[in-house]
């Protein structure tokens, strides 16, 4: 008889933006006259950069033809595109790579939940809190997690860095040693980021301690303050310690097209049970080779596409449309009261529930009351009671009705 892995089935009964789709979607039932503003999931709303539209057409052009048609691509990526991404997002920071040192996907979701299958089962890890849920569940389908507390909302085996307002949303280094841990910045859920020192604390703790840190810098292209890092490579030693994980989901609206990339330096290793070091970079190409079949060609010419003049100036406009939006929005909801946080560097506003109303149950009554979705705070972790997050990928007459409403509503 086959045997499922029983880790799946300790997870919660479904993704957290399950359970909110699900409760949007009885709220429809229920009231079907009623307009519903989202701004809980973060989709974008604006199309394509018409640089990657053009490059797309042309790759469907090449396809038609024999002497231009391409099968199967490699499973790293085209050098086109990793010869760009090194060229025009590592480079003008004083950061080299060498073309196989970066692996080309279909997002920084997929990899961040993948690379668990080259590290062991027995690691620790340390998690920030709140949290991007697919890092908890990940490793909690990997056997890494331990046992679920129900009452805490706390997993056995991991080691929360609570992130709030009383800590600016510093993570504060564990006091014990953990063999993993994940670091987002821009932060998805808080909008919050890191200073270069305290970002430098991390490597520093990471290279004594011989941690590995994943470093999710899926928003870096939000970053507007000249002192925040767009890259945990900026740090020095963070080749030897880190893997970085980026989108072009959020930078230029490929959320339905998907690409992103991962860099796994040639430096960095980890163990074996008998003491060996390990190229992390090997297995990852190993799992990839064999897991992966690559991102489409198309889809590769049109990520290209947006390392051109006219591509970067498009990707530009896109990104302070949505910056725009998070000022409308944060300027709007202070004025009813709210605290704010994040939103100045990210697309992402993580809002203080008022009255300590618990996350759901404001969720619920912004649905109910304003018609506005968001996302529960608490759905990204224990340290996310009493906060909802908005995103700021809506319209921008969705983001100003919606403002409009939740004051009128407060």
């Amino acid at each position: 008889m086959a045997l499922v892995n029983e880790h799946f089935l300790e997870l919660p009964g479904s993704y957290l933006f399950s359970d909110i789709a699900k409760k949007v979607n009885t709220f429809k039932v229920t009231h079907p006259k009623q307009d519903i503003i989202r701004l809980g999931i973060g989709d974008v709303t604006q199309p394509l950069p018409k640089a990657s539209i053009e490059a797309m057409h042309k790759a469907v052009e090449e396809m038609t033809r024999k002497e231009t048609f391409r099968g199967y691509g490699p499973e790293q990526g085209y050098d086109f595109l990793i010869e760009a991404i090194i060229k025009n997002d590592y480079a003008p920071r004083g950061i080299y790579f060498s073309t196989s040192e970066v692996f080309v996907s279909d997002g920084a979701k997929s990899d961040t939940g993948n690379i668990g299958d080259i590290l062991g089962q027995d690691n620790s890890v340390g998690m920030t809190d709140p949290v991007y849920p697919v890092y908890i569940d990940s490793n909690v389908m990997g056997g890494r997690a331990g046992t679920l507390d129900a009452g805490t909302g706390r997993w056995s085996n991991i080691t929360y860095l609570p992130c709030t307002s009383e800590n600016d949303f510093t993570p504060a280094i564990p006091q014990k040693r953990v063999d993993i841990v994940y670091l987002c910045y821009p932060n998805n859920p808080t909008g919050t980021t890191l200073s270069k020192a305290e970002l430098k604390k991390w490597v520093d703790y990471a290279l004594e301690n011989d941690t590995l840190i994943l470093y999710d810098a899926a928003y870096e292209a939000y970053i507007q303050e000249k002192e925040v890092p767009h890259s945990i490579y900026e740090i020095k030693g963070a080749k030897k310690c880190a893997i970085e994980f980026r989108s072009f989901s959020k930078t230029a609206g490929f959320t339905g097209v998907r690409c992103g990339y991962t860099v796994v330096p040639k430096e960095l290793t980890a163990t074996t049970l008998k003491g060996e070091r390990v190229q992390l970079n090997k297995l990852w190409n190993r799992r990839q080779c064999t897991k992966f079949n690559g991102t489409s060609y198309i889809t590769q010419r049109a990520a290209e596409a947006i390392y051109s003049a006219e591509g970067k100036e498009q990707v530009k406009e896109t990104i302070s449309y949505y910056m725009t939006n998070a000022k409308i929005m944060k300027e709007g909801l202070e004025a009813t009261g709210l605290k704010v946080y994040g939103g100045v560097n990210a697309p992402y506003l993580w809002v203080k529930t008022p009255n300590g109303t618990g996350s759901w149950r404001f969720f619920e009554q912004m649905l109910y009351e304003a018609n506005v979705v968001g996302t529960p705070g608490v759905g990204f972790g224990p340290s996310g009671e009493g906060y909802i997050r908005l995103t700021a990928f809506g319209d921008r007459d969705d983001c100003v009705e919606a403002m409009r409403r939740i004051k009128n509503w407060l």
